[in-house]
């Protein structure tokens, strides 16, 4: 028992993280250094500003109201905390896979595993629910500028949230989306200096139509709609605080920026220095943007009209203005700015796929690159076909929550990391960022605040995260054990 606790607990060592940061051309593994600190930042910038901001202000306003403010700042408030661990993490560690090789160097390849699985859930489902809110902004914008709307025949999901539950609708297909994410593939196979310049021009133009929808909604800024300011008893849990909890919950998912951004650690050039900055830059930028465009729209528009609201943000323009052409603007605005959220999601879940298969963990195929792109074209092409089926046949309902779970859930064992590290020495030679006031009290908070959101999650989503979690164990004892590098000890292994 003692020797397979031992493989279950066996840690990969750092010297074999380190070894990636050897080559200026290409890491240990074959991946290609080209990203700076810009195009970096840019990609944790994208992986966020969207998500929380185009697509689930209907979801988190409907339950805290007024105060899904507050469910904003606790969310970036839990994030920054987490973001110190990162940037410590993953300038000792600069590897692909973010939180999966903090958890491998720190507390074990069976942690890892779980770890691994979790990141899958929260990338891919993340890729997912982003195409499917995008198809909506589509919709919006072909009404608005020519009159015509994709028909609902394809653009409504297998199995969808109604009012008594799953209802399922044989022959429904949500295509748009799936049309999104074979556009994504395709760039991704064209290697990674190309999908990560087109990201940062992306992410300018989003950041572009966000000023641009702030300043009309503030035209049409009414006080009074932000009283009262929590939402009162409504039968569904959502009264007070509790509501500020749910909303932070449903919209924490969307600062899987931070992770994005340390899943390109093989891929960038002097990861030490520019993976930190990059995580710090991206949380601020994403903070301040978040917090205007909340405040801005539930200025603009009684938080009761938010329920439900398709393509939020372009109605309340259409409304405050009362003319169709702004809503025009936002809408193709949301539509280029959104793939860049789905290209960054897809992204980050390869990277994580790969570091896994180089780690034995997973079938070889996730990590064979293509030699003059240097992208994982397998890898590639097996995420996208199941994130366009599940864009394409499910509800984003099912999936918002699921999202931030696995999103919570590394971020614990990101903070988790720090303490193990610094109590083993790993790196401890390393010149650079330390996580403020000791390797105890911010990844403490961390986790405090991480669970303090996550209780307030759906039951649901909790018996469908224990069901994933049964799956991945599953699979690291049928595979993962027998086929591990570390199965032989490699010098300096635990």
């Amino acid at each position: 028992m003692q020797a397979f606790a031992r493989q279950l607990c066996r840690t990969k060592p750092v010297a074999a993280e380190s070894a990636a940061d050897t080559g200026p051309e290409r890491s240990a593994h074959g991946l290609g250094r080209t990203l700076g600190l810009f195009p970096l930042t840019m990609i944790g910038v994208g992986a966020t500003i969207g998500t929380g901001i185009f697509f689930t202000l209907v979801e988190a306003v409907p339950k805290a109201g007024p105060s899904v403010i507050l469910a904003f700042l606790l969310a970036a408030l839990t994030a920054g905390l987490t973001a110190l661990c990162y940037a410590e993490l993953s300038f000792r560690i600069p590897a692909a896979g973010s939180s999966y090789s903090f958890a491998y160097a720190t507390v074990g390849e069976f942690a890892a595993f779980i770890m691994a699985a979790c990141l899958l859930l929260e990338y891919g489902l993340a890729a997912s629910a982003t195409a499917i809110g995008w198809s909506d902004y589509l919709n919006n914008f072909l009404v608005n500028a020519c009159g015509w709307h994709i028909p609902a025949a394809l653009r409504s999901p297998m199995f969808a949230s109604g009012p008594h539950g799953t209802e399922f609708h044989p022959g429904a297909i949500n295509l748009p989306p799936m049309i999104l994410v074979a556009m994504c593939g395709y760039l991704l196979l064209r290697g990674t200096k190309e999908s990560a310049t087109a990201n940062a021009v992306l992410v300018l133009v989003k950041l572009a139509i966000i000023i641009f929808f702030v300043v009309i909604a503030f035209s049409g800024f009414d006080a009074s709609n932000f009283h009262p300011f929590f939402n009162a008893d409504n039968s569904k849990g959502y009264a007070g605080m509790a509501g500020v909890t749910a909303a932070a919950g449903t919209v924490f998912f969307s600062f899987i920026g931070i992770d994005t951004i340390a899943t390109a650690g093989e891929e960038v050039k002097n990861p030490k220095r520019n993976v930190p900055i990059g995580i710090l830059a991206a949380l601020a930028i994403v903070t301040v943007f978040y917090l205007l465009v909340a405040v801005a729209a539930v200025g603009a528009q009684p938080a009761r009209m938010f329920d439900g609201q398709e393509a939020g943000l372009a109605v309340i323009v259409q409304n405050v203005t009362g003319k169709a052409w702004p809503a025009l603007v936002l809408s193709a605005g949301a539509v280029v700015s959104v793939f860049s959220v789905t290209l960054v999601t897809i992204y980050g879940q390869t990277r994580i796929l790969f570091a896994i298969s180089c780690d034995g963990l997973i079938p070889k195929t996730f990590q064979r690159v293509h030699p003059r792109t240097l992208a994982p074209v397998s890898n590639t092409l097996i995420v996208c076909v199941v994130v366009g089926l599940t864009a394409g046949l499910v509800d984003a309902t099912f999936l918002w929550d699921m999202v931030s779970m696995g999103t919570l859930t590394a971020f614990i064992v990101v903070a988790i990391a720090v303490p193990v590290m610094r109590r083993k020495g790993i790196g401890a030679d390393v010149d650079g960022f330390r996580v403020p006031f000791g390797p105890y009290l911010v990844p403490a908070l961390s986790i405090v605040a991480c669970l303090f959101i996550m209780k307030d999650l759906s039951p649901a989503t909790f018996h469908v995260f224990f069901v994933w979690m049964g799956v991945a164990v599953a699979a690291y004892f049928a595979y993962g054990l027998r086929h591990s590098r570390l199965r032989v000890p490699l010098p300096g292994a635990v």
